[in-house]
């Protein structure tokens, strides 16, 4: 399964003192920086996916849902609400609807997070630790997966 993020950084903008800077990217933590003369300092980033070895395909086609079979996953609904989690086995997750907000144990500040959406499949490794943050309704399918299972 290829990683939608790829093997691609990103990179963030630090301030000097007399820099102004905007949030851009939360999702990535990258910052645009605008300089009033002190200069701009960048960053390398890695993506949070790439990091804690979530994987997660975009957009994934009816075709490979129906040869995953999707279809007779377990299914899990929630509504708005935030709670920890951690995963003792991988754990394969194809969104049906809604959004959820990922906040690793290691990136505690909430800045830096991952989101995933409807129509993304997210496979979570054995041993993650994180807070998720459900907005509206959400509904997923999922499946625990063997060390190995490909």
């Amino acid at each position: 399964m290829a990683s939608a993020s790829g093997s691609l950084g990103f990179v963030s903008l630090l301030r000097a003192p007399s820099v102004a800077s905007q949030p851009s990217n939360r999702r990535y933590g990258s910052t645009i920086a605008v300089s009033r003369g002190t200069g701009i300092y960048a960053r390398f980033e890695r993506p949070l996916e790439e990091i804690y070895n979530v994987r997660v395909e975009r957009g994934v086609s009816k075709e490979m849902l129906a040869n995953l079979g999707v279809e007779r996953w377990s299914t899990w609904k929630t509504g708005k609400c935030r709670f920890p989690w951690d995963w003792h086995v991988d754990q394969q997750v194809y969104v049906v609807s809604g959004e959820v907000r990922v906040v690793p144990v290691g990136a505690k500040s909430g800045e830096r997070y991952m989101r995933f959406v409807a129509g993304d499949l997210v496979r979570y490794p054995k041993w993650f630790e994180a807070d998720l943050f459900f907005d509206g309704p959400y509904e997923e399918r999922y499946r625990f997966r063997a060390y190995g299972d490909d």
